[in-house]
């Protein structure tokens, strides 16, 4: 199980052990089927309803899509500027569009553009094939990619997001998704902001991005919209603001079901807001920041720095932030080698007696092993110790 799946699984123990810290907010009334509020840079859920119940993702399934062209292009597989044909396959593509045909050949860039932008199932559709040689073989990819981020009640059937049986994905493996999306990925952010955009040649219809938050909330930096008459109206929307104690605090918001293209905008802007004024982010380390440095023996170094490779925050109810402590518990003695990534503790965080959170302190550095007179000698003072 990931890291993010142990933490997106457990939301309600959470708000359980901050009701011990403080009295915890009550989210707002969600005009949706279902919705869930994470704190990313937290990497916690904040509120939720029925985050675990199938839905059809609609066009968020383009956000997979992109996820896996983005390894592609990672990977050297294809390039920004590689032009890729378009199929008949594609051309015929029903719902939204980016109008290309058969006789372009049309940039991965602008395809990509076109999948997110104007949601076009034709662009999809090329890309698709363009990364896996057939829709089919890249259906396969992403029901890969899908079970190894741990989004354990997905299951895809196109790349596009048309209706289909078993077509079926949660909030809460949207979380996961767009999460690790924005985490792994992060240059390609900004696709997902753009407001305006249609491939050169083409109508001037379907130009304009759906996601209405881009045009109200300057924070508001993307990422996906997604309808169809069984999947109602859909969005998943992340916010960036700064505070004076947490200088970008990243939000996501997941609103799925709602009755209207307003709605959905309206209920996760509502979200949003209310997620940023009711808790408080708190930084408690900085990424690769030693939270101890404890004594290592016998090797080629003294010392080892515990912590994490990412800032370790954590959202509290507004107001609550000094009631908060923290404990390690670590093995003891540390005995050489440790392997950078090795996790060798733990940092609990607690308030009063009560543990809100445990996070893995990992070694931030190798420590191999000292030499032959250095181990022995240090094992004598074990002994004497």
């Amino acid at each position: 199980m990931t890291r993010w799946m142990r933490a997106l699984l457990a939301p309600c123990m959470f708000l359980f052990c901050l009701a011990a810290l403080a009295q915890v907010p009550e989210p707002p009334e969600i005009a949706a089927k279902s919705y869930l509020l994470l704190d990313v840079s937290a990497n916690q859920v904040l509120a939720s309803r029925n985050a675990d119940a199938p839905v059809e993702p609609a066009s968020l399934t383009k956000l997979m899509t992109g996820y896996l062209v983005y390894d592609a292009l990672k990977a050297k597989k294809i390039a920004l500027d590689q032009k890729l044909p378009v199929s008949e396959r594609a051309w015929r593509m029903p719902g939204s569009r980016m109008f290309i045909d058969p006789k372009m050949q049309v940039p991965v860039d602008d395809l990509l553009k076109g999948m997110i932008v104007q949601s076009g199932n034709d662009a999809t559709v090329a890309l698709a094939e363009g990364v896996a040689g057939s829709v089919e073989r890249f259906v396969d990819l992403m029901n890969q990619q899908a079970k190894a981020l741990g989004m354990a009640n997905t299951t895809y059937k196109n790349p596009e997001g048309l209706t289909a049986p078993g077509h079926v994905t949660t909030a809460r493996d949207l979380g996961i998704l767009a999460t690790r999306l924005m985490q792994d990925f992060p240059d390609e952010l900004p696709y997902y902001g753009i407001k305006k955009y249609r491939y050169q040649g083409t109508p001037t219809a379907n130009d304009t991005n759906r996601n209405m938050l881009l045009f109200r909330d300057p924070t508001v930096d993307g990422l996906k919209t997604g309808h169809t008459d069984a999947a109602g109206y859909c969005l998943v929307a992340t916010a960036r603001r700064d505070f004076p104690n947490l200088q970008g605090r990243r939000l996501l918001a997941i609103v799925l079901g709602a009755s209207s293209e307003a709605a959905r905008a309206n209920e996760a802007q509502k979200l949003l807001n209310w997620g940023y004024t009711a808790f408080e982010g708190l930084k408690l380390f900085e990424g690769n920041q030693a939270v101890l440095e404890p004594q290592v023996w016998k090797g080629s170094d003294k010392t080892v720095k515990l912590g994490q490779p990412r800032p370790i925050v954590l959202a509290v109810p507004v107001g609550s932030a000094s009631r908060i402590r923290t404990q390690v518990v670590r093995p003891d003695p540390l005995v050489a080698p440790i392997q950078k990534g090795q996790q060798v503790g733990t940092l609990k965080i607690l308030a009063g007696e009560q543990v809100l959170r445990e996070v893995p302190l990992v070694a931030l550095q190798e420590v191999e092993q000292a030499g032959v007179f250095g181990r022995a000698w240090d094992a004598i003072r074990l002994w004497i110790k």
